[in-house]
């Protein structure tokens, strides 16, 4: 090799290193430290957030009362965080609503037994009425769903399993979820899914993954309230170039963040 061409090709591996880190780590983000954007209260008692979704000035919450053996699905306002209706949807010992999405003029949300390789019941919601449209079943805990155009993707309890099925029920694909972070709540944004929930012994996350083989695109790591819970905790949204949180049990808080990569 003469000293021209080594030199080029020396300057061109220097390039490739120096440039690597940048490559990546320019899609992982911190919102860690960060104020919200927003904190709104919310006036009913939730008893245990489990999933959210939003749309205009409206915030759809599932919770839990194990307590009481109750789940629920309500409507809030999402400026005032009052009332606005709220329906039972357990099943017997299904009493576990996970995380929702909204999709058109419905609402999916999974309700499951409190077991953690129990049956589910994925039900189609009407967004108004809070009314079940259809259902199908799952022979597992299904804890968040998501709603893409053509199919839907659940991930099991601590989302160690990813799920997509049709929006009638027939499973497509059914694969172990590479990413360590337990999702608890999902959303698609485009063609790609959001997962976001906590790491055993670290900090939460929210996370933009490729389907269906489920790899990382981007990553928000995220930090707590003030009250020491994690954002990632339980229910979140991603809407406008705004990610919500509501990771906190009664009195509960909604936080809105600006994605750094928002304009």
């Amino acid at each position: 090799m003469g000293m021209e061409l080594w030199c080029k090709h020396m300057t061109r591996l220097f390039l490739i290193l120096l440039l690597a880190p940048a490559a990546l780590t320019q899609n992982n983000f911190s919102l860690d430290g960060v104020s919200p954007l927003s904190t709104t209260l919310v006036e009913p008692d939730l008893h245990h957030v489990q999933g959210i979704d939003i749309e205009g000035e409206t915030l759809w919450v599932s919770s839990v009362d194990a307590k009481a053996g109750k789940g629920y699905l309500s409507k809030i306002a999402l400026r005032s965080g009052r009332l606005l209706a709220q329906v039972e949807v357990q099943q017997g010992n299904r009493i576990h609503p996970g995380g929702i999405m909204l999709d058109g003029d419905s609402v999916w949300i999974p309700v499951a037994e409190y077991d953690r390789d129990g049956p589910t019941t994925i039900e189609r919601r009407n967004k108004h009425s809070l009314r079940v449209e259809a259902s199908f079943e799952v022979d597992d805990h299904i804890g968040c769903i998501a709603a893409g155009k053509d199919r839907l993707v659940g991930a099991s309890w601590g989302s160690r399993t990813v799920y997509q099925w049709t929006k009638a029920g027939r499973q497509l694909d059914r694969r172990p979820n590479p990413q360590p972070t337990q999702w608890q709540d999902l959303k698609m944004d485009g063609a790609l899914l959001i997962g976001s929930g906590d790491i055993a012994g670290k900090s939460g996350a929210s996370e933009w993954v490729s389907l269906p083989e489920l790899k990382l695109v981007r990553r928000v790591a995220l930090g707590k309230t003030d009250r020491g819970h994690s954002f990632a905790h339980e229910g979140m949204t991603y809407r406008k170039g705004k990610l919500y949180f509501l990771p906190e049990d009664a009195p509960s808080r909604l936080f809105a963040f600006k994605v750094p990569w928002a304009k």
